[in-house]
């Protein structure tokens, strides 16, 4: 455990690290092995209370408290979920990630570390596997994105049993983890259990795939990153199917499997005129032998009308109001995954009295007071 916490922050570098825990056994366990590695001036435990079980708000307190009991800082973030069209355990972890990212921001943190294990990693290309999903959803979740780590990726459960076990801990058993509403429960108590009857090293085997898949994507990748928007589709159309679907997921970061397949159709008919192609929060057009998305979206017309407002290209450094706290734009395309080279068109409307930025392109409006 402490081996694969050490490397981890040895790639990172030195800084504060904040860790994602929830007080279950794999995340109290990467917090006490950070504390016990980085010291503990060097970490914050950062608790997300979504409120979705009895006593949730009392068991953040006390991992907090915790915390602080052993050095470390201890932070606890209110969240409400909104689902939006999502299922629930979307919709949580959404609003988990965006507020991890604001307390990360308000105490300075390098880093984020979550305790995702092998079996958490196993569960997640099941259910892709279930879904229907291509290579880089095989690959499953990765080692880093952005400034998350997940130190315990190949962790197998056992070991963070017997941590648990060895030093002491006495982690908080979730709800959630019992209710059959959710996939991953179902996965988890049915699916899984069926299939390693008839493999008893599957979860070996999934982590494998998942390994290949990762190969796979990175050499797909390689090649599909020079086709950013515009695209040229007559250049496109002359690569294989693999890498044409990558450029386009690279491109259009919100599309699905089906939608894919309608871009690569986009790309691949013959010239003529100007096609659409509507996405999830996205648009795509095709005039002529050029794809891309379009530039100008206007501000919606329910903003607050305010005398003097200011339309400007986002800047390094601009931060915007959400349910969660204060982030950075920055981060919020990152989390987006909004190609860098997109993001220098992106607006935002700064209300003048205050400076303070009330909508942003492809976020939408802060949730900020009136002046």
């Amino acid at each position: 455990m402490r081996a694969a916490v050490a490397a981890c922050l040895h790639a990172i570098g030195p800084g504060l690290y904040g860790v994602a825990c929830s007080g279950g056994a794999d995340s109290l366990a990467l917090a006490d092995a950070a504390i016990e590695v980085a010291g503990a001036a060097h970490v914050a435990v950062m608790t997300i209370d979504h409120g979705l079980a009895a006593g949730s708000a009392a068991r953040a307190d006390a991992v907090a408290a915790w915390a602080r009991d052993r050095g470390a800082a201890g932070l606890v973030r209110r969240v409400a979920v909104a689902r939006a069209g999502q299922g629930l355990e979307a919709a949580a972890r959404d609003a988990r990630y965006a507020a991890l990212g604001a307390l990360a921001d308000e105490v300075g943190a390098c880093a984020i570390l979550t305790a995702h294990t092998a079996r958490d990693q196993a569960e997640t290309v099941a259910m892709r596997i279930l879904r229907g999903t291509g290579i880089a959803g095989l690959a499953g979740i990765p080692r880093r994105r952005g400034r998350v780590h997940r130190p315990l990726l190949a962790l197998p459960r056992a070991a963070i049993d017997a941590y648990v076990a060895a030093r002491g801990l006495a982690p908080w058993h979730d709800p959630m983890n019992d209710d059959p509403a959710l996939t991953r429960v179902r996965v988890r108590r049915d699916v899984l259990p069926a299939l390693r009857r008839e493999n008893p090293n599957l979860d070996a085997a999934l982590l494998r795939l998942a390994a290949a898949a990762a190969e796979h994507a990175e050499a797909i990748d390689s090649r599909a990153a020079g086709f950013g928007l515009p695209v040229d589709c007559v250049a496109l159309a002359r690569e294989p199917a693999a890498v044409r679907k990558r450029a386009l997921a690279i491109a259009f970061p919100t599309a699905e499997a089906a939608h894919l397949d309608q871009l690569d159709d986009l790309v691949t008919a013959p010239r003529r005129g100007t096609r659409s192609l509507d996405l999830p929060a996205d648009r795509a057009v095709r005039t002529y032998d050029t794809l891309d998305r379009p530039r100008a979206t206007p501000p919606p017309d329910d903003l607050p009308q305010i005398a003097g407002t200011i339309v400007r290209a986002w800047r390094p450094g601009d931060r915007i109001r959400t349910r969660a706290g204060s982030r950075k734009l920055s981060d919020l395309y990152i989390d987006l995954r909004i190609p860098r080279d997109h993001r220098a068109a992106l607006r935002v409307v700064i209300r003048p009295a205050d400076q303070v930025i009330i909508w942003a392109e492809r976020i939408g409006a802060a949730a900020v007071e009136p002046a």
